[in-house]
């Protein structure tokens, strides 16, 4: 999304970074800051100075992360721990009844991956879209799913207690990586060159041919061949008469996935293979939905690469469960990490509230209204909950408050009901590490937004001195030093970026000037790293 507005634009980033860094609390860190620079404007209104605040928004700040860290809860990792924490997260983003059926396929699927001392690896999971069905028919497949199918009409579409063997290696023939030229004498040595061409692909298909026999003749057992590289028409055609499924293409990043799913070992060469370097799988399939082709590889003895595959009417609706699935991971993996959560419903936000309104009263100086105005700011939390539930948020955040100052434990709110409840007994947890980055983030944001408005107000008197090419210089007197300064500001033209002529990016140059009558500016890099050529002024 494209936000010209400056300020817009920052607090967007600050919102990506929070999903980059957590993957969760993206809504929450602009809300926070937003409600941070409401308060602020209600004291710098009244004559506050933007540092006042943004000194006492630091001291909140810090005490607020005394808060958190004092209201975290350890937990043991283990399944229903971990279902609370998935189900708090995905209940904010999809339908509560759908919210229940990821919440069970993404705990499944993180514990599925996850080595005993060693941190999962969510691109172990494979979000697979598939526009069929409806949304609760999302499953966890514990194999692979791949969106193509076996290339030859009459090799077998389902098989069991497979072999899989994966590699890269070439099953037809391909042209010299060289440049290279073959000058023939006669059509006979043409054919014989055609002839030697065949016979080496086709010595690597009997190699696998046989390596088939020998481990499923008089067995149960079948054989499936997933190549990274192609097998020509005649190929798939010799491994279609002995039964074997074949899979030509597959993309790399499935391979890796598959060694890990099925086991065995990714190989790139067809020479004495034993049967230790090859894959197993319960079953392998293939599935046609209209004109696409999916083939599944279930049932594997011990994967470490899982297959969510998701499924909904339309790609909308895909998209809405992929983003809730991977923000559903990442509250799991989170609280592996972090070993502890932080209480839900917002009863953080209204026992941090309470917490430094006392702390407020400990604080001289002005620097505590700053403090007051962090403290307000934390409840547009529990306030837009209460206003997505229907309920009016100034009753709500009345009884929260109420119930808090009676109860030690924090208390949160029941989306249901409007009533106070512990959220412990709920079972409604937050991320604490994604609590933390938004405290950090959001009160860093606002202060840095706060202090970039005063920049410019430290001049008391401004004055034209030059017009050049791109645009204006003015010269002014520093309030507090009486320093001359010399700003710089530059208009974009139409055809600059496609920017509108009317269009005017001021960039914040001072810099000391020699003699009041004497102007001298550098070139001025722009926010796109773009250079702009200094302005030709009167001396």
């Amino acid at each position: 999304m494209q936000i010209q507005h400056p300020t817009a634009s920052l607090i967007a980033r600050a919102s990506t970074a929070q999903d980059d860094m957590t993957g969760d609390g993206t809504t929450s860190t602009v809300l926070v800051i937003g409600e941070l620079l409401k308060q602020a404007d209600i004291l710098i209104s009244e004559g506050l100075h933007p540092r006042v605040v943004t000194e006492g928004f630091d001291k909140a700040r810090a005490k607020t992360l005394e808060i958190l860290d004092s209201i975290k809860i350890p937990i043991e990792i283990n399944r229903e721990n971990l279902l609370e924490v998935c189900r708090t997260s995905l209940r904010t983003k999809v339908h509560q009844s759908l919210a229940d059926v990821l919440t069970d396929i993404c705990v499944d699927a993180v514990l599925a991956i996850k080595p005993k001392d060693k941190p999962a690896d969510l691109h172990m999971v494979e979000l697979m879209e598939m526009q069929h069905k409806t949304a609760t028919d999302t499953a966890l497949i514990k194999g692979l799913v791949l969106d193509h199918g076996s290339r030859h009409p009459d090799m077998p579409k389902k098989l069991t207690n497979c072999y899989i063997l994966t590699c890269n290696v070439s099953m037809e023939y391909e042209k010299s990586e060289v440049n290279s030229g073959f000058f023939y004498k006669t059509a006979e040595e043409r054919e014989k060159m055609v002839q030697a061409e065949r016979e080496f692909i086709e010595q690597r298909v009997k190699k696998v041919v046989e390596l088939k026999k020998k481990l499923c003749d008089g067995t149960d057992k079948s054989f499936v061949v997933i190549n990274q590289k192609g097998i020509d028409p005649m190929s798939l055609d010799l491994l279609a008469k002995e039964g074997i499924m074949a899979l030509r293409r597959a993309k790399r990043r499935n391979m890796e996935r598959l060694a890990l799913a099925c086991g065995g070992t990714a190989l790139n060469h067809l020479d004495d293979i034993q049967e230790s370097q090859l894959g197993y799988a319960g079953v392998v399939y293939e599935h046609v939905l209209g004109e696409n082709k999916y083939t599944f590889v279930e049932e594997c003895k011990v994967p470490q690469s899982v297959t969510i595959l998701i499924k909904g009417p339309n790609k909308h609706t895909l998209a809405q469960i992929k983003d809730a699935i991977r923000d559903g991971l990442r509250a799991i993996n989170n609280a592996i990490d972090d070993k502890a959560v932080v209480p839900g419903a917002g009863a953080f936000e209204v026992t941090a509230h309470k917490q430094l309104m006392a702390f407020k009263d400990t604080v001289k100086g002005k620097s505590r209204l700053g403090i007051g105005a962090y403290a307000e700011a934390l409840l547009v939390i529990p306030k837009v909950l209460a206003t997505n539930s229907g309920f009016d948020a100034q009753d709500t955040i009345v009884k929260l408050q109420e119930e808090s100052r009676l109860n030690p434990e924090p208390i949160g709110l029941d989306l249901t009901s409007g009533e106070p409840i512990n959220p412990k007994d709920a079972g409604i947890f937050d991320n604490y590490v994604v609590m933390k980055q938004i405290i950090n983030s959001c009160s860093v944001i606002a202060s840095n937004l706060l202090l970039q408005s005063t920049n410019m107000d430290d001049f008391l008197k401004i004055e034209k001195i030059g017009e050049g090419t791109y645009g204006v210089v003015y010269k002014g007197k520093n309030k507090k030093t009486g320093q001359l300064v010399a700003m710089k500001k530059i208009r974009l033209e139409a055809e600059d970026e496609g920017v509108p002529s009317t269009a005017i990016r001021e960039i914040s140059l001072l810099k000391e000037l020699r003699h009041p009558n004497i102007v001298s500016l550098e070139d001025v890099m722009m926010e796109e790293n773009r250079s702009v050529a200094g302005l030709a002024c009167p001396r």
